[in-house]
């Protein structure tokens, strides 16, 4: 691959000179590209367009959601406004993305002086709540139908309700009697786990503008002095419930054992990370937030959590067709790792209900 032809294609304020992989994504490939000088240093990424099959609605998002940020930083008089958002930087045609006839390509400003953290603490939590809360609170004013959904219906239960419904349907591969203890499990719960689109249709939950992917090493944080600069990795910013983002940060970050953990009796919800996240997204996104949505927060991560588990079962009954699996029964055992999690989370429902609760009403 020619790295240097594609970025000729994008205004760099020195010449570049070594392109060398960087980060540990997994859906886009990510690059550094240092310059001669070295006075910049950007972060070049391959959009992955079989996932983001629509790159100009992926990159308007984008485009939208820095400027939108960047002009509320700049109404408050914050200083070092490019540490604390990303920017883009535009190809000849002005498009914020090049498409070489294959692949698409997309440019960036590297953050100086600043890191990711993969560790989940009760103290880091409380940061990313308060990262990921003041992010969707400067974006609560994007009006109505500016932004597209990247991945269509990407946290909606019913739709992956549905996909498991046809998946059992089809059993392609045989699989859904091994596990009809599981498909029992999923099926009884479906009604209390579909809350969010029938408050909407009914029209007492709105959409709102979310991250989707609301993971510690999606913030940066200054070098030296640990505190937050910005949220990165935008590709998932689109309209949903607002569960979405408190609820997926209790599914991966609250969880005390691994995603895919062999024993179970290491899966159950840290409680101090939880509450701590908590703690943090309402002392930020309280403004915004309606009494409905508060309620439901905790919910939010019961919700995800159940969604995973119906999602990894759903490719294991098909055959292992969308994740990557490191052995045959790869998906059954992320299954059985969200299941347990679930079951948790379940467990100390009434407990996280009523502390989401008392923070709701200070």
């Amino acid at each position: 691959m020619n790295y240097l032809e594609i970025l000729s294609h994008f205004s760099l304020s020195d010449e570049a000179a070594e392109v060398t992989a960087f980060g540990n994504g997994h859906i886009n490939d990510t690059l550094k590209v240092t310059t001669v000088e070295g006075k910049a240093e950007y972060v070049l990424q391959r959009i992955n367009h079989k996932i983001f099959t629509n790159v100009e609605m992926l990159q308007n998002n984008i485009c939208t959601v820095t400027s939108h940020i960047r002009k509320k930083l700049e109404a408050k008089g914050e200083s070092d406004i490019d540490r604390k958002t990303l920017t883009f930087l535009p190809a000849e045609d002005g498009k914020s993305y090049y498409c070489d006839g294959e692949n698409y390509w997309r440019l960036c400003l590297m953050i100086p002086d600043s890191k990711s953290l993969e560790a989940v603490t009760p103290e880091l939590s409380y940061l990313a709540g308060k990262a990921f809360g003041e992010f969707q609170s400067m974006l609560a004013d994007i009006a109505d139908g500016t932004l597209g959904e990247t991945i269509p219906n990407f946290h909606n239960m019913e739709f992956r309700l549905q996909q498991f419904n046809d998946a059992l349907a089809a059993n392609p591969v045989g699989r859904a009697e091994k596990v009809a203890d599981l498909i029992s499990e999923i099926e009884k719960r479906a009604v209390a786990m579909t809350v969010q689109e029938r408050l909407y249709r009914e029209g007492k939950l709105k959409k709102r503008i979310n991250h989707c992917d609301t993971k510690v090493n999606n913030i940066l944080f200054d070098a030296k002095t640990d505190n937050v600069l910005c949220v990165i990795d935008l590709d998932t910013v689109m309209p949903g419930y607002v569960l979405s983002d408190i609820g997926d940060f209790i599914r991966t970050g609250a969880n005390t054992g691994a995603e895919d953990d062999e024993n179970l009796d290491n899966v159950n919800v840290n409680m101090d990370v939880f509450k701590s996240y908590a703690r943090g997204y309402l002392e930020t996104a309280s403004s915004f937030l309606t009494p409905l949505e508060k309620s439901l927060l905790a919910y939010g991560g019961r919700l995800l959590t159940y969604m995973q588990t119906v999602r990894f079962l759903t490719d294991y009954i098909n055959g292992d067709t969308y994740y990557k699996i490191h052995h045959p029964e790869h998906n059954l055992q992320r299954t059985k790792a969200q299941f347990k999690l679930l079951q948790s989370l379940e467990a100390h429902a009434d407990e996280m209900d009523g502390f989401v609760a008392s923070l709701a009403a200070v």
